[in-house]
């Protein structure tokens, strides 16, 4: 199922989304006679999603998707960990090579932004990237799990943006300045469960820059596939329900790549990963 935060008219519900229309809460409610939660973090991770899964099907969507505003899926998880390197051609055009452990940094949630969101870049910042990332979602906590154990800590998935400001990286010699910026993270366009995925190795992903391709590859090319990313963080660090993991970027991003230019002004971005949608945002340089 997909699932996803929605604004209209000021106000901001969730609900499910099928064939471009949306059961939301209030009508699950109403149909289902379940009393579920005002926000969205606890019908995902409290056990809510879970009652109303077998009334799924006789759910009516009749909302029209257009009606709403979609926002970032999840706007306060604990914990945005991004993999870096994980894919070995994107590795090697930054003369980097993948590595068996990941290698990591946190992105703060003030960097969270939905699809249709502008992305909104200090003008003091001269070397704007992109990067399409698969994320998955956490669903239930959990601490020192094997790989065979991870996918049942697995919600499901969705696109996220690795927004970059490239300069700055450079000039710290490290990663989280330069992706910290408020929305440099545009994520959704919603969160489609696991069950939905059969085979998550398998995915097309696409960058479009003002409709030109930028990065085209699958997730087949991860070097560290998720059951295994999932294992060796949770040896790390406690992974928290909600917590939103960025698996890494493909190929094609600007920096070391001449002839691939920088973000500028006005630039819009589109984003597609095989059967969990599309985001589209635009770019703005502010002072």
């Amino acid at each position: 199922m997909k699932i996803a935060r929605l604004m209209q008219d000021g106000n901001e519900t969730y609900g499910l989304i099928k064939d471009g229309n949306v059961a939301t809460k209030d009508s699950m409610i109403h149909e289902t006679s379940v009393p579920l939660p005002l926000n969205i973090m606890d019908f995902l991770f409290e056990g809510w999603y879970d009652e109303i899964k077998d009334k799924i099907s006789s759910t009516s969507f009749q909302d029209d998707l257009k009606k709403f505003r979609l926002l970032d899926p999840l706007p306060n998880p604990s914990k945005i960990i991004c993999l870096t390197f994980n894919y070995p051609k994107h590795a090697k055009e930054q003369n980097y090579v993948s590595t068996k452990e990941p290698v990591i940094f946190i992105k703060p949630r003030t960097t969270l932004c939905g699809t249709g969101s502008e992305i909104l870049c200090p003008n003091f910042v001269k070397q704007l990237d992109y990067e399409i990332e698969l994320a998955v979602i956490i669903g239930k906590t959990c601490k020192n799990i094997d790989e065979i154990s991870a996918k049942d800590y697995i919600f499901g998935y969705m696109i996220f943006n690795d927004v970059s400001a490239r300069d700055v990286q450079m000039e710290d010699k490290q990663f989280t300045r330069g992706k910290s910026f408020d929305t440099f993270a545009p994520c959704g366009p919603w969160i489609t469960s696991m069950e939905e995925i059969t085979n998550v190795d398998e995915l097309q992903m696409t960058t479009r820059v003002n409709g030109e391709i930028r990065q085209n590859s699958s997730t087949n090319n991860m070097f560290i596939k998720i059951p295994s990313i999932v294992s060796k963080l949770s040896r790390v660090m406690t992974l928290e329900k909600g917590d939103i993991i960025a698996t890494g970027t493909p190929e094609g991003v600007a920096l070391n790549n001449p002839d691939t230019p920088f973000l500028k002004d006005g630039d819009r971005i589109d984003m597609e990963i095989e059967k969990l949608g599309k985001i589209q945002n635009t770019v703005k340089f502010i002072d």
